[in-house]
């Protein structure tokens, strides 16, 4: 791995959110409603949050998600699950649902996702050994794989030019960079990126920025890194637990970057593990792509 130096200011670390998650995950933005969304996996909990007026909402779902997307035109989710990928009609209440890209698969689940530039939305599984896979959902709701040989397939984003795809094998400890193809939504020429040592902790959830700088979350470690393009470490931000998870930039000028987390056994139980945090880097995200329907 490159570098190893803080090259920006260390912001300050913001106890946003009492939310005790067992497994806090898969955070979005959603900038029509100014909520950021993510998922309590181990209790399958949707939880939505409000900056500006403080609101909490807690929503019980019928089967653990596992990452989400929005959906264009709607309040939708497209959602990867336990039991595959579907569409959470929040009118309704209703999961619509579309397929499991692994049935029979012991001990497999979908993990993280994302929605690509191009309006899919892409998650990949976790599982024993190295057989996991990334898949991609189309618009017609078609199933594709687009890459196999996975350990844990965890935080992928992409860079703001939609030039490259970013994918985190977490059993690897190592983010991947691929070419990835707007015109036909697919991806090419992967090179590991970025690789942790074994006391550095592990990746986990990734989100990038407008300077397309990675952000990358580390679980065990107690800090999240920004990586520079080439891979190198531009700044290093201690975290108040050891076991954060995934990162999402929010807010209405997507100057925050808010950070998820969990509580382990291992966990002392005076340490806000499970909760909220935020930081405000000095550096703004992008918009949130959302899911295509026909």
């Amino acid at each position: 791995m490159k570098g190893d130096g803080n090259g920006g200011s260390i912001p300050k670390v913001e106890h946003v959110l009492k939310s005790d998650n067992l497994l806090g995950e898969g955070p979005v933005w959603d900038d029509a409603r100014d909520v950021l969304c993510w998922v309590d996996i181990d209790r399958r909990l949707l939880l939505e949050f409000s900056p500006a007026t403080g609101a909490q909402t807690s929503i019980e779902m019928e089967v653990a998600v596992c990452a989400l997307g929005l959906v264009a035109g709607s309040t939708d989710l497209v959602i990867a699950t336990a039991k595959g990928f579907a569409i959470w009609r929040r009118r309704l209440d209703v999961i619509d649902w579309i397929r499991d890209p692994e049935p029979g698969r012991p001990g497999a689940r979908l993990n993280d996702g994302a929605v690509d530039p191009q309006g899919n939305f892409w998650a990949g599984s976790l599982g024993p050994g190295f057989e996991s896979a990334l898949y991609r959902l189309s618009q017609d709701h078609s199933l594709t794989r687009m890459e196999s040989g996975l350990g844990v397939s965890n935080g992928m984003a992409w860079s703001p030019d939609s030039s490259k795809m970013y994918l985190t094998d977490s059993r690897r400890r190592t983010i991947y960079e691929y070419h990835y193809h707007p015109g036909t939504s697919t991806i090419s020429s992967r090179k590991a990126l970025i690789t942790t040592g074994e006391n550095e902790g592990v990746p986990d959830g990734l989100a990038v920025d407008a300077e397309g700088f990675l952000w990358s979350v580390t679980w065990g470690s107690g800090n999240i890194k920004r990586y520079r393009p080439d891979g190198s470490i531009e700044r290093t931000i201690p975290l108040p637990v050891a076991h954060a998870t995934s990162c999402a930039f929010g807010g209405p000028n997507l100057d925050h970057l808010y950070i998820t987390s969990a509580r382990c056994g291992t966990d002392p139980p005076d340490r806000p593990a499970g909760d909220l945090f935020r930081i405000r880097p000095g550096v703004r995200g992008t918009p949130e792509p959302r899911f295509r329907e026909p």
